[in-house]
């Protein structure tokens, strides 16, 4: 069994598509994943699973969401190497780093569309898109960016989804063996 770290993106926000963690842990337990914890209520999820590819975690759970809960959600599986990769390789000094965002990317865009995504910038947000991870230190707070999910995920032409500083903190400090 490999541990992985399971990322729903858009889950308990605004009262919209309603994922209780429990009734998750159940679901996915029930499915054959082991060890199943979730962080906080924002679809957090460390789990065991004789599953050797990501893909097929990815595909499992999102249908298991469908349906158990009846809609679709965004779903990104990440080892706990890849995910300590990601917090490792942050570029910016542990000053910004602790305020930055992770905002972790299905599958690492081609290099034009980096070129081109990393020519738009804003005053107070500073990024760098490195690999499967854009790096973002927004001043003012990621809820006052200028960039959102949408415009990454259209210019890079992948799903996204972010997660803090101490998210990745915790989400590593539970994963471990």
């Amino acid at each position: 069994m490999k541990t992985y770290i399971v990322l729903l993106r858009g889950i308990n926000v605004g009262g919209h598509r309603k994922v209780p963690m429990t009734e998750l842990r159940e679901i996915l337990s029930q499915a054959g994943f082991v060890s199943v914890k979730t962080y906080i209520q924002s679809g957090n999820v460390i789990l065991q699973s004789s599953f050797s590819e990501p893909v097929k975690i990815k595909n499992s759970i999102q249908k298991l969401i469908k349906d158990h809960l009846g809609f679709d959600v965004p779903v990104l599986v990440k080892s706990r190497k890849e995910l300590q990769r990601i917090f490792d390789d942050c570029p910016f000094p542990d000053t910004k780093k602790q305020q930055a965002y992770f905002v972790l990317l299905r599958d690492t865009p081609k290099q034009e569309l980096v070129t081109k995504a990393s020519e738009k910038t804003y005053q107070n947000d500073e990024y760098v898109i490195l690999n499967d991870c854009i790096y973002l230190f927004a001043s003012k707070g990621f809820g006052q960016s200028k960039f959102n999910m949408n415009f990454f995920e259209r210019n890079l032409e992948t799903s996204a989804t972010a997660r803090n500083y101490k998210t990745m903190l915790k989400l590593l400090s539970l994963s471990s063996d």
